[in-house]
């Protein structure tokens, strides 16, 4: 099979244990694909770990889970060298934190100091952690989702805005359609029932190999983004940082624009975008697929727009209709 096959066989495996949010399971795939970081917004129960975790069992991939906690320390994320002594001789050795795998979920990741977030979103950036002068390489295949809880203030540290920017895209996963709440609960039944006999059998499931990930990153790497597209993307982020010049609306919404990591991050996803769809090229359509969960984390919003209740995705909706299609 093809690298496409194999990553939308391993889509349509996560969605056989994930009901009713089909965009989170997409918008993760195209994090994994574009190498980036994703950070994901929504009220608990909504399937945020379930989403990870399932993509951890289909991949050939080590997950690990960091539940973060007001006394929370760096060195708990990061490793610290440990000191050994052995036939009277003692050294110190590098024991490796839950950062050193390859699917990194960051749960409530606002709940931890500032210390904490900053070597998190430093080894998301370098890929790679400096402990006592020694510089420890990340896996290859690295990537971190953090979760915030949107509603939950008391106790919590909020991500300042040029932090948030080293996240590829911001997820905001709502709750599933009536329609799909009855599958949730008969397949968590299902589940249960199954649970004991799959462990009493010991069966493992065929997972797809992170070489299949990577040969996908290398065909996305070689799509053609015309210079059209190109000039698209730019009038979108250019938009951000000078509003007034398309609407006077915008000009009051927008307090900062999108950062330059907004547009490389947007060609990006919409590459991985258009080769999900089967095509070895870009159109303006993709880009705006993706420029949401793109745009939405690196758009800082005035005063006026909070006090009448416009969210980001409103002000990316009318830079949608604002700009042109070049």
């Amino acid at each position: 099979m093809s690298a496409r096959d194999d990553v939308l066989q391993l889509k349509a495996r996560m969605g056989e244990s994930i009901v009713g949010q089909e965009r989170m399971i997409e918008r993760l795939l195209l994090g994994l694909l574009a190498d980036g970081h994703l950070l994901v917004e929504g009220l608990p129960g909504l399937a945020k770990t379930r989403a990870i975790k399932s993509l951890a069992r289909h991949l050939d991939a080590k997950l690990s889970r960091i539940q973060f906690t007001p006394d929370l320390l760096p060195a708990d994320i990061t490793g610290s060298e440990i000191y050994y002594s052995e036939g009277g001789k003692g050294e110190f050795r590098f024991q490796q934190g839950p950062l050193f795998a390859n699917l990194v979920l960051a749960d409530e990741v606002n709940r931890s100091p500032a210390k904490v977030q900053a070597a998190l979103l430093e080894a998301m950036e370098e890929r790679q952690v400096t402990v006592g002068g020694t510089t420890h390489a990340l896996p290859p295949l690295f990537l971190v989702m953090a979760t915030q809880n949107p509603i939950e203030q008391e106790g919590t540290y909020p991500l300042p805005e040029a932090q948030m920017d080293r996240f590829l895209m911001h997820l905001s996963v709502g709750y599933p359609e009536a329609g799909a709440e009855a599958q949730i609960v008969r397949l968590a039944r299902s589940e249960e029932a199954a649970a004991k006999a799959r462990g009493a059998a010991g069966e493992g499931e065929a997972r797809l190999a992170q070489e299949s990930i990577f040969a996908a990153r290398a065909e996305i790497h070689a799509l053609q983004v015309s210079e059209a597209v190109e000039q698209y993307i730019v009038a979108l982020v250019q938009a951000t940082r000078e509003p007034a010049a398309i609407d006077a609306e915008l000009a009051q919404w927008i307090q900062v624009g999108v950062s330059p990591r907004g547009s490389i991050g947007l060609d990006k996803v919409a590459r991985a975008y258009a080769w999900l769809q089967a095509r070895d090229y870009v159109v303006p359509e993709d880009v705006q697929a993706v420029v949401h969960e793109v745009f939405r984390h690196r758009l800082i919003l005035s005063y006026e727009a909070h006090a009448a209740h416009i969210t980001a995705d409103a002000v990316i909706d009318r830079l949608l209709q604002k700009v042109a299609v070049a």
